[in-house]
């Protein structure tokens, strides 16, 4: 079994200092961690390359030139079995599922972000395959989500298993005065 994280759309420093404690602690328990894109600092690529066990990532279209000289902007990566495709942008969502089932025909499972919004669908391709889509959405600026996501699963023996959509309640704003 390998366990993953899934993250994307981070946009550090501009969103948060840091990504959520809750986050780091499922990092440090993964054997793979998956960024989407949208790092926005090499610094969370630094650390995430230092703390991973292994770390697996793409650009974003808030990426500089400093990201994309060390990232791809489409990865492929099998694990255990899994034959995993990441990439940070898959267009819009009507029509998405037919879009990426033609677009990545090799693969059985594709990370994306860039929405902010945690998406999981299959698609099934002509061939009777199937495509699993997963977005984790973000931990760090959930836009109109209601809460800040990332996502865990397991690679075993060629399938994915328990892949699991994590929650963290946004702070509340801070009160001044008395």
């Amino acid at each position: 079994m390998t366990r993953l994280v899934l993250t994307s759309d981070t946009h550090l420093p501009r969103r948060a200092r840091d990504l959520p404690e809750p986050l780091w602690a499922a990092i440090d328990a993964a054997d793979v961690v998956v960024h989407a894109g949208d790092w926005v600092s090499v610094d969370l690529l630094d650390a995430l390359e230092a703390r991973a066990t292994r770390l697996v990532g793409v650009y974003g279209n808030n990426d500089g030139p400093p990201l994309r000289a060390r990232l791809p902007e489409v990865a492929r990566v099998e694990l255990a079995g899994v034959r995993v495709a990441v990439v940070h942008e898959t267009g819009a969502a009507a029509g998405r599922e037919r879009r990426c089932a033609a677009a990545y025909p090799d693969v059985d499972v594709l990370i994306f972000g860039h929405s902010h919004i945690p998406w999981d669908t299959t698609a099934t391709r002509a061939d009777g395959s199937t495509l699993r889509l997963l977005n984790p959405g973000s931990p760090t600026d959930r836009r109109r989500q209601p809460t800040f996501t990332w996502m865990t699963a397991a690679a075993v023996d060629g399938r994915l298993d328990a892949v699991v959509l994590h929650h963290l309640q946004p702070r509340a704003p801070k009160r001044s005065g008395v």
